[in-house]
């Protein structure tokens, strides 16, 4: 059971941009990408809100997800959170066992 957390990070400015790539020039996002049961760890930036980025941060269970939240990187994210003046909104989703039904698989180009 994979968990995915989607961050919105907002700010003003660029900020949540800025914040973004300095996580990832900081090599901080690939050391997160590195750590035990980090499924999928990506920024993405939506194009109707230039200040705000998307994180879609997933991992393998409950358990990889605690171990990151007790981990040094928290520290660092928090640090740079402040340092931007970043505000988030979260959603926490579970990943259904049984996959892509084949009703909705129909829509899916591969």
């Amino acid at each position: 059971m994979a968990i995915t957390v989607n961050l919105y990070y907002t700010g003003k400015d660029g900020a949540a941009r800025a914040f973004a790539q300095e996580m990832e020039e900081s090599g901080t996002a690939d050391a997160i990408r590195a750590e035990e049961g980090n499924v999928r760890y990506r920024y993405f930036q939506p194009l109707d809100d230039p200040e705000t980025v998307l994180l879609i941060d997933a991992w393998r269970d409950q358990d990889a997800l605690d171990a990151h939240h007790a981990s040094p990187m928290m520290a660092k994210i928090a640090e740079l959170r402040d340092k931007y003046d970043l505000h988030m909104v979260a959603e926490r989703y579970v990943t259904d066992e049984d996959g892509l039904p084949d009703r909705d698989a129909a829509f899916i180009r591969q």
